[in-house]
């Protein structure tokens, strides 16, 4: 039997621990100080627990993808200077862009989203970008390629660096021990942080290069490496989509913070970010290699960017076509969200994809 003081301690324990419920109306993307972080439950963005669950559900490692035979090819004479100068191009870009993407959910993104389901999916993607960067060592080594070589090449190649440095200035002021959101510009700072490194990095520069290397695997050349890409473009079509639905999340909490003075300048920042991946396309293509061309990726470049415009509410403004509309049939992007809903059988351990 409880005494009477027990009782009202009891009480009093119970009555604080309903004050100290979660209410899922309380929690907020950002800025949340009412709300424990670490209480996951009861979920209130749904989607990002669904997106923390795809990503799970579509766990792979580069080494279940036999090389042999990207490594006879690459030993033999049948690649071109060109076909080599391609692949060692992208493998010089990723090799750097998924750490610096991965750098940048861990010391930058992470502090400042407040709310535990989101914080769930950004701890689930930065495993899948220490993943990607383990699939470039692997690869690198597979092919028994230069180290300092493609891991340097963002200090050696112009257009490498250029885009490196266009990301790493979005994550400068995040990183300033005294910055914080707490205020319109800083939630504007990080809102556009994010935008540089969903939309533009994941969402532009990224494809682009996938066009590239699955270029090779359509034609049966470099089949491992293509399908590791397959794998990576399966991992950055979930982040996309993550990062749209946190970016609109955030502006729908804090409308104030969308001017037409911001979404100019974000404008502004998407369209340097566009002529940065033309002149990357230029350093890989100097001639034209399996049907395509530095000028086709124009057009594809300003394809994409109009879409990702599209999913963050602003107008398109290139207006451009698709020159490779067969990408379509490895991701549909008109159809981003829809991705994952078929099945990938033996996903897990096979070296190959095959869908229902």
């Amino acid at each position: 039997m409880l005494d009477f003081e027990e009782k009202e301690e009891t009480s009093a324990k119970k009555a604080l621990g309903a004050e100290k419920r979660v209410n899922a109306g309380q929690k907020r993307l950002i800025n949340c100080s009412k709300v424990d972080v670490n209480q996951l439950m009861p979920l209130k963005y749904k989607w990002a627990w669904e997106h923390y669950l795809n990503g799970c559900a579509n766990h792979w490692m580069p080494t279940e993808v036999p090389m042999s035979k990207d490594i006879e090819l690459w030993k033999s004479d049948q690649l071109s200077a060109d076909e080599r100068l391609v692949i060692m191009r992208n493998l010089g870009f990723f090799s750097t862009a998924e750490s610096l993407v991965g750098n940048n959910i861990v010391l930058a993104i992470f502090k400042h989203v407040t709310n535990p389901e989101a914080r769930q999916y950004l701890l689930r993607q930065g495993f899948e970008e220490a993943i990607h960067t383990h699939t470039f060592h692997y690869i690198v080594e597979s092919l028994s390629l230069d180290q300092g070589e493609v891991f340097n090449m963002y200090n050696e190649i112009k257009s490498i660096h250029a885009k490196d440095q266009f990301e790493m200035k979005m994550t400068e002021a995040i990183l300033d021990p005294h910055f914080t959101t707490e205020t319109q510009e800083g939630m504007q700072k990080f809102l556009e942080n994010l935008i540089g490194y969903y939309i533009i990095m994941e969402g532009i520069f990224f494809y682009s290069g996938f066009v590239m290397i699955l270029s090779f695997h359509r034609q049966n050349k470099m089949t491992g490496i293509g399908e590791q890409f397959q794998y990576i473009l399966r991992d950055e079509t979930v982040h996309l989509n993550f990062g749209i639905d946190l970016i609109n999340g955030i502006k729908e909490e804090n409308p104030e913070i969308w001017t037409s003075e911001f979404q100019e300048h974000i404008i502004d920042l998407i369209k340097e970010a566009v002529e940065l991946e033309i002149d990357y396309a230029k350093e890989c293509l100097p001639k034209g290699i399996l049907g395509l061309s530095a000028p086709m990726f124009r057009e594809y470049v300003q394809h994409i960017a109009d879409r990702r415009l599209e999913r963050i509410g602003l107008k398109p403004i290139f207006k451009s076509k698709n020159p490779f509309p067969w990408m379509s049939e490895t991701i549909d992007l008109g159809k981003e969200k829809n991705f994952f809903e078929s099945r990938v059988n033996e996903y897990q351990s096979s070296a190959s994809l095959s869908w229902n």
